[in-house]
């Protein structure tokens, strides 16, 4: 009997880019034209011909971390602008960046973007940063949906980057997605690739998982699975006790904020 392939990246994605696929993972709201705050920058990054997203850039000291952001499902940078200078109290510049329709950016979002965008971002920030002669580290953060294109660039850029950050992350598409009540037994069959998990086998960079104990859409589950399958000797898992996925920053207050900036602090670059 002949042996089954394994599938390609380029095939994986094209088996998870269907239209209902699509509708379980995207809620995508658009800007109401929120300015960026004093001393903030809203940045237009070229991703594809025609087709560019949006970024909001809040710096801190040119020596200070640099916290690359990808954010939840339904959000938008501009929801971010409140959180900016709390990630600059913990020591940090912080960038912001939408997904293909979400906020002012344009094209439509689906899975194959979503990770082939990041690349392109990547590159973009650290351009930005390098022309404002910013000298400090760089870590990468994913929250929920953020969490694919940080893990990503985190396997695959490990020798651009400085450290991970992944709040609420998930380890598993397929279980994912039949959590949010999808049926996902024909992913199941056909998903061979590298999931989120597969991933973080291959990210060395020093890692801190923040996840709530009651996370009722991403659970926690998935925030152990990515911290025991990483490859970093430098790796930290913060359980957020009696928060779920929308009030982990708020339930777990001074402990969150402490986290992030203890890892800010700790990175040895």
């Amino acid at each position: 009997m002949a042996v089954k392939k394994p599938m390609s990246i380029s095939d994986l994605f094209s088996s998870l880019d269907d239209p209902l696929v699509n509708s379980f993972i995207f809620f995508p709201r658009p800007d109401p034209g929120t300015p960026p705050p004093n001393g903030s920058e809203d940045l237009d990054i070229p991703v594809a011909a025609g087709v560019t997203v949006a970024a909001r850039y809040h710096p801190a000291e040119l020596w200070a971390p640099t916290i690359l952001y990808f954010h939840g499902n339904g959000e938008i940078v501009a929801d971010y602008d409140p959180v900016a200078p709390y990630y600059r109290k913990a020591g940090a510049s912080f960038v912001c960046v939408d997904y293909r329709g979400y906020g002012r950016s344009s094209g439509y979002p689906s899975v194959k973007s979503l990770i082939e965008d990041a690349h392109r971002v990547l590159d973009a920030v650290r351009a930005h940063l390098a022309r404002r002669q910013h000298r400090g580290p760089l870590v990468i953060m994913g929250r929920s949906l953020g969490s694919a294109p940080a893990i990503e660039l985190a396997a695959t850029h490990g020798a651009e980057i400085d450290g991970l950050i992944l709040e609420s992350g998930f380890a598993n598409t397929p279980d994912l997605l039949e959590h949010l009540g999808m049926p996902a037994e024909h992913l199941k069959d056909s998903m061979l690739g590298e999931d989120n998990e597969d991933k973080m086998l291959r990210v060395t960079v020093p890692l801190l998982v923040l996840h709530a104990e009651y996370d009722e859409i991403v659970p926690s589950w998935h925030g152990r699975v990515n911290y025991e399958r990483a490859a970093s000797t430098n790796k930290q898992l913060v359980m957020i006790p009696d928060a779920d996925h929308n009030t982990i920053m708020m339930v777990g207050g001074p402990d969150y904020w402490h986290a992030i900036g203890d890892f800010l602090n700790r990175l040895d670059v």
